[in-house]
């Protein structure tokens, strides 16, 4: 599995591609703000000769579905996220306000995405690990078979996802990523939500939230 990491919108998102042998990839987090933004991701998906057959969110705070809609106009692909994030989703609209930003109404959740759940692109599989506490249904996208990881806003290089949002919980986000995502094999590969890369190890040796 390859993967590619574009950083958009004012608030500085990932978003990931992902892809094999196949051509077929899987995009996490479209945060595409606009459509400049999305004609970069584009670029890269059609210029490498890649269909997309998931997308897929860690949640659905705004900054990670801005390009939803634009993502399912181009390509008719919904994004899979868990029930709980229809809150997050429905409210976008009001949230983008609080920053000064303007947002168009995503659409809905194709899929409600269960605990453990297995999806796949070409010969790659990710399964669903559930790991609420910065919002109410997030969901860290594991590969075993590539030894990574992709947690959203629940872990960061040396940092953890805020909790003082609507569904946050700071203990409830601290056992999780401890007994979820601590316990994947110590190089597993970090691909947060916003910033750097890491691994289990670092985190768990240095990261100062979860000491």
């Amino acid at each position: 599995m390859k993967t590619e990491r574009f950083i958009f919108s004012p608030i500085s998102v990932n978003t990931y591609v992902l892809w094999d042998e196949s051509g077929e990839c899987a995009v996490i987090d479209c945060g595409c703000y606009d459509e400049n933004e999305f004609s970069k991701l584009t670029e890269f998906i059609d210029g490498n000769g890649l269909k997309p057959v998931l997308l897929l969110n860690t949640h659905c705070h705004l900054d990670h579905i801005f390009g939803n809609g634009m993502f399912l106009k181009k390509y008719g692909i919904k994004t899979m996220a868990c029930v709980n994030e229809e809150e997050n989703r429905k409210n976008s609209n009001s949230h983008a306000l609080m920053f000064g930003l303007g947002m168009e109404s995503p659409p809905e959740i194709g899929e409600y995405v269960e605990e453990g759940q297995i999806v796949a692109f070409g010969t790659t599989s990710l399964k669903a690990l559930f790991v609420p506490g910065h919002s109410a249904g997030s969901v860290a996208w594991y590969s075993e078979d590539n030894n990574c990881v992709f947690t959203g806003d629940a872990l960061f290089a040396g940092g953890i996802g805020r909790t003082d949002l609507p569904g946050g919980n700071f203990d409830q986000l601290v056992n999780n990523i401890k007994s979820k995502l601590l316990t994947l094999p110590s190089g597993t590969v970090v691909y947060p939500g916003h910033g750097d890369s890491s691994t289990v190890e670092i985190e768990k040796s240095t990261n100062p939230w979860l000491s």
